[in-house]
């Protein structure tokens, strides 16, 4: 009886080992949870930013709004007859003198 008492013991002991300690134990099961709370948020961020490429694309696709601005806005383009005029901030070291 006190062989059959003592296996009983060191197999519980073993499984509560591999269960704190072993491969894929708590610890494991914790930090494996961690990344996939990350791992979604930064889907979640991707995905924000793929709604908004889609919406830009299907907006250059439908009119010529956009393109024009993305041409007056990232390339400094302007229409034949318009006069571009370019409004630069004083200097705030220069403002402090006077």
């Amino acid at each position: 009886m006190r062989t059959i008492t003592a296996l009983l013991l060191i197999f519980v002991v073993f499984l509560q080992y591999r269960l704190w300690f072993g491969k894929n134990s708590i610890a494991d099961y914790v930090a494996l949870k961690e990344e996939v709370v990350r791992q979604q948020a930064d889907n979640d961020k991707l995905r924000q930013r793929n709604k908004l490429l889609y919406v830009d694309t299907d907006d250059l696709k439908s009119g010529v709004e956009a393109v024009e601005e993305r041409a007056r806005n990232e390339l400094g383009m302007i229409k034949n007859g318009e006069t571009f005029f370019r409004i630069i901030p004083a200097n705030k070291s220069q403002q402090r003198r006077n």
